[in-house]
């Protein structure tokens, strides 16, 4: 009888392996993130500049990538691009590409909306007491906007941990892909042994994201006391 347990786990390094594939999802996640929150910090303040022809690329950038699917934007860099302009591109660099773009434009709106939701008050008061721009900027408006913006970039954080499960269509081997090589690699002696990789793979999820979270918490409670 074939053996359809908890064991398929731990046969030879298929556990091992769960983790070097998770180890490749969190260096997309790392470098994506960090890229995103750089270009989208500064797309954030362009967004706010009052010039129409700025405005409209802005607005065109925004909703171009909010329509199209991460999946297809993937299709588009990885398959696209390499054949249209013969650019060599592997799977890693295409989806490093497409989740910086992807993060970029969430998180520049993130900063407009921080930005822009500072009360004009804030502004006047700081006038009155004779702070010039910079020093506005710096006293008053940064520390709110950072507040501001604590909450909705960790959930960016984790949406794009998530999201990079979609770089095993491209032929990435992540933690998602790796699950289904040691299940087809092990359908005739684990016929059911999909439960435990991808409960595995759910697991391996949930501990990345689940520090992140209680961080952004923990985070938003000291900042509300101060």
């Amino acid at each position: 009888m074939a053996d359809t347990g908890f064991s398929i786990l731990f046969k030879g390094i298929n556990f091992l392996r769960l983790l070097q594939g998770l180890w490749v999802t969190l260096q997309i996640s790392l470098v994506s993130v960090g890229l995103s929150f750089v270009f989208g910090t500064l797309f954030g303040f362009l967004m706010t500049v009052k010039n129409r022809a700025v405005q409209g690329f802005c607005w065109l950038y925004l909703n171009f990538i909010r329509i199209m699917p991460q999946l297809v934007l993937l299709f588009l860099v990885f398959f696209g691009v390499t054949r249209q302009w013969h650019v060599n591109l592997s799977s890693w660099s295409s989806a490093v590409i497409v989740f910086t773009l992807w993060g970029t434009a969430e998180m520049g709106d993130l900063v407009r909306g921080a930005l822009t939701s500072i009360p004009v008050h804030q502004y006047e008061s700081a006038a009155a007491l004779g702070m010039d721009r910079k020093l506005t900027f710096r006293y008053v408006i940064l520390p709110q906007t950072i507040r501001r913006l604590v909450a909705p970039s960790i959930n960016l954080i984790t949406r794009m941990i998530k999201t990079t499960s979609l770089v095993e269509i491209i032929g990435m081997v992540e933690v998602l892909k790796t699950g289904q090589q040691i299940i087809d690699a092990n359908r005739m002696q684990y016929p059911t042994g999909a439960l435990w990789v991808y409960g595995a793979v759910f697991i391996l999820y949930f501990l990345l994201c689940w520090p992140i979270s209680v961080l952004a918490g923990k985070l938003e409670q000291r900042w509300k006391q101060v």
